[in-house]
């Protein structure tokens, strides 16, 4: 397959880096990714200003990468691996958190808001548009009494978990179909029943 011809995708989990960040709710991005590896049978190298892995998928070229440059300067991978692979705006995907979400629900976006999360504030910034796909992935509760900093970044809790793994299965699907089916259509098949 001709590498020039064929259509180049990024997809971008956000977390932040570490050991002690790793089981965070704010980590849900870079734990899509890792599940994806694990399924998929492929690693991910130590690259300039994050982690990043190929994968050809369905005659597509998809470039995942898991910014080493903490959560709120995610905006500075993402522009630097969009113009060093020539990834067109229209084929990135950043894949976040998102506390206003009730836990576990999914939600494509083609543009927006950063709804207060920083890894997204920060790329809108670096870029210069709010016109990107975004899939947020839900962390609220019923009810929390922390601050949402402090809440973000505690370790999942056992039941959450119990869930977890299954959810981020359903995120995987949403990834693919946006690869595949673009925009517009995998909004139409995932949105309506996850709303």
């Amino acid at each position: 397959m001709n590498s020039h011809n064929i259509e180049k995708f990024l997809i971008i989990g956000l977390g932040n880096p570490g050991y002690l960040y790793k089981k965070t709710r704010h980590n849900l991005g870079f734990m899509i990714l890792d599940q994806i590896s694990k399924k998929y049978f492929f690693s991910f190298s130590k690259e300039k200003l994050g982690l990043v892995s190929e994968f050809i998928y369905n005659r597509k070229l998809l470039f995942f990468l898991k910014p080493s440059t903490y959560m709120n300067h995610s905006g500075i991978a993402v522009k630097y691996w969009m113009i060093k692979k020539k990834i067109r705006l229209k084929n990135i995907l950043i894949i976040s958190d998102d506390i206003y979400l009730n836990f576990g629900d999914f939600r494509l976006r083609g543009q927006g808001g950063s709804g207060g999360h920083n890894g997204l504030k920060n790329i809108e910034k670096e870029i210069g548009t709010s016109h990107y796909a975004r899939l947020r992935f839900g962390i609220k509760k019923n009810h929390f009494d922390k601050k949402i900093d402090s809440y973000v970044l505690e370790n999942w809790k056992n039941e959450e978990i119990d869930s977890l793994f299954y959810k981020l299965d359903i995120g995987i699907k949403i990834i693919f179909s946006f690869v595949t089916n673009g925009l517009q259509k995998t909004m139409n098949m995932f949105n309506r029943h996850i709303l």
